[in-house]
This record gives C-alpha cells, sequence and structure tokens, in this order.
C-alpha cells in the first residue's frame, strides 16, 4: 500500500489521512491496521529501539478514509481523550447520501444500540437498557441525480452513528453494504470521509484545525468544489 498521508506531526502528536478499507487497529480479520502500520512507521523513521509508544485517541469505521489524530506520548493521550470525553475534539465529516433529507439542515437524536454478535448497531427507545445516546448536525450542500452532498458535525462517537442515524431517516449513504444494502452495489465503497478534525494542542493548548478531502472519484467528483 502508500505511504500513509502525515497531516500533522510533532513530539506529541500524529494527525494522519486514514486509507479507506484499513482498520483502525488490530482486529478479529488479523489484516493490517492503521495503528500497528503507523508505529513501525515511526520506528524505522526515527531508527527507535524497542516498541514505539503510539495511542489510539479515536477510531474510523474500516471503510472510512480521512483525518484520524494519534497520541505520541501518554500524556497527549490522555488529554486527547478528556477532549473527546468533553466533547472538545471537533469532528465534521463529508457524506453522500441517497435522497434528500427532510429539512436543508437539522440535529438528529436518536438512542443506539450495538448487537456485539452481529456488529450491528440499531436506533432503540430512550431508556433501552445499555443503549446511548446519539447526537449529530447535518447541512446539505448540495443535491443531484437523487443524492445529497451532507456535511455532518458530531456531537458523540457512537459506533457506525452516522450511517445509522441517517439510514434512520431514510437516507443510507451511498456504497454502505451494512445499513443501505437494499440500494447499494456490492463492493461498492462507502461515502463518508473524515473530512475536519479540530482539538486544543494537549501541550501548548494552541487551537489545532485539520481538512482532508475525499477522492476525486465517484460519488465525490460530482461536486467539484470539494476538488477546487
Amino acid at each position: 500500500m502508500k505511504p500513509v498521508h502525515i497531516l500533522f506531526e510533532d513530539n506529541h502528536l500524529l494527525v494522519v489521512e486514514k486509507p479507506v478499507n484499513i482498520p483502525s487497529q488490530e482486529d478479529a480479520t488479523g489484516d493490517p491496521d492503521l495503528l500497528t502500520l503507523l508505529k513501525e512507521d515511526i520506528k524505522i523513521r526515527y531508527n527507535k529501539p524497542g516498541n514505539v509508544y503510539l495511542g489510539l485517541v479515536h477510531r474510523l469505521d474500516r471503510p472510512v478514509g480521512g483525518a484520524m489524530v494519534f497520541a505520541k506520548t501518554s500524556k497527549s493521550a490522555s488529554r486527547l481523550s478528556e477532549n473527546v470525553r468533553n466533547r472538545s475534539l471537533h469532528k465534521q465529516y463529508l457524506a453522500v447520501v441517497h435522497g434528500a433529507p427532510p429539512a436543508m439542515r437539522g440535529k438528529l437524536v436518536h438512542h443506539l444500540l450495538k448487537d456485539v454478535r452481529t456488529n450491528i448497531v440499531s436506533v432503540v427507545p430512550k431508556g433501552t437498557r445499555d443503549a446511548k445516546e446519539a447526537i449529530l448536525d447535518y447541512e446539505v450542500l448540495g443535491s443531484q441525480d437523487q443524492m445529497s452532498l451532507v456535511r455532518i458535525t458530531l456531537h458523540t462517537g457512537r459506533p457506525h452513528q452516522i450511517r445509522v442515524q441517517m439510514n434512520t431517516i431514510g437516507c443510507p449513504l451511498i456504497g454502505d453494504q451494512k445499513y443501505g444494502a437494499h440500494l447499494n452495489k456490492p463492493g461498492q465503497q462507502i461515502a463518508l470521509w473524515s473530512y475536519e478534525l479540530g482539538f486544543p494542542h494537549p501541550v501548548t493548548k494552541e487551537p489545532l484545525l485539520f481538512h482532508s478531502s475525499p477522492p476525486d472519484m465517484f460519488p465525490w467528483n460530482r461536486w467539484s468544489e470539494l476538488h477546487v
């Protein structure tokens, strides 16, 4: 595979563009994962003996690409994890969905429950045991050919959250084999991209903001402004 594109690196942080179809961390498939690949890359680039520390702060689903931050020290990992908990780690995504949401912009609040056995997440009534609240804001940036380009700001980071919530309002993501299989072709790539990532630097407290553009291919290339 190609080298992973680095968006930013210092002694405390590593911000990269996660390639699609690579797990964020080791999973049951045993396929190469991003965390291990980045550790090996740091070991080689800096000629480090022994194990390399790299902390996983948040995850992207395997088929999803885009901006992702890792911590290079345990102190940074702790502070970034606190940013995730207190929602000061700002995450914005781009998605292409089937159809069009009922309004040009809105807030979605659902309660989600993950079935660990099947790895399927469902919307359930509030108060359901083990269910977690999921909140996002969306804005429709454009619609054509029965598709819409949507910008999504996540306020919670639940498994499969964007995919499940958009499907629940009748707009499954293009290419989503799990929550939109009835509309998507087998093997089609999911149209979900981690577009913007912002947080205070864990040591200097300086506000940091990173962008990653989706690839210039279907369905993203239907919106030329993404690739100027």
